[in-house]
């Protein structure tokens, strides 16, 4: 005769496995992503928010691939004044973007200068890269609704 201490289980039940209730869990509460405050929504993925947010990093992304750095700051200048008076959200991200190209076009104007020393053709080289890759990056985030915040970036426009 053998003694057990429980009843055997069915093979698909889990004693490791978490409890979950039958209609599931509800979803967890909404916290603002780092660097936004309280109140902070997403923009609407429908609509001219969204529209001018994506103009404002691809057209920077594209004017400093097509302009050598030189123009990266015109795409995102253009969307603050279309649309930064009436969206706070457009206006942050236009902010944002124009920062960000402002500082890479001044470091490549500084590289483009240093190029009789010989080092400047490596800082143009790098200030295309970075300005271009990170408005892609930037884009691609809004595209999607997500919240991205420039590294290697200036406040010079709040």
């Amino acid at each position: 005769m053998s003694f057990m201490t429980e009843q055997p289980r069915p093979p698909d039940d889990d004693p490791t496995a978490r409890y979950q209730p039958p209609g599931g869990y509800p979803p967890p509460p909404y916290n603002p992503p780092p660097g936004y405050g309280y109140g902070y929504k997403p923009p609407s993925t429908a609509g001219d928010e969204r529209t001018w947010i994506l103009v404002a990093h691809f057209g920077g992304a594209a004017g400093a691939f097509f302009g050598g750095t030189f123009f990266g700051w015109i795409a995102p200048l253009v969307a603050l004044l279309a649309r930064g008076n009436t969206s706070p959200y457009v206006r942050e991200e236009a902010v944002k973007a124009l920062n960000f190209q402002l500082l890479w076009g001044i470091i490549g104007l500084v590289g483009s200068v240093l190029i009789c020393v010989g080092v400047g053709v490596f800082i143009v080289g790098a200030a295309w890269l970075i300005a271009t890759i990170l408005g892609v990056v930037a884009g691609v985030k809004a595209a999607n609704n997500e919240p991205f915040n420039y590294p290697l970036s200036a406040r010079f426009i709040r």
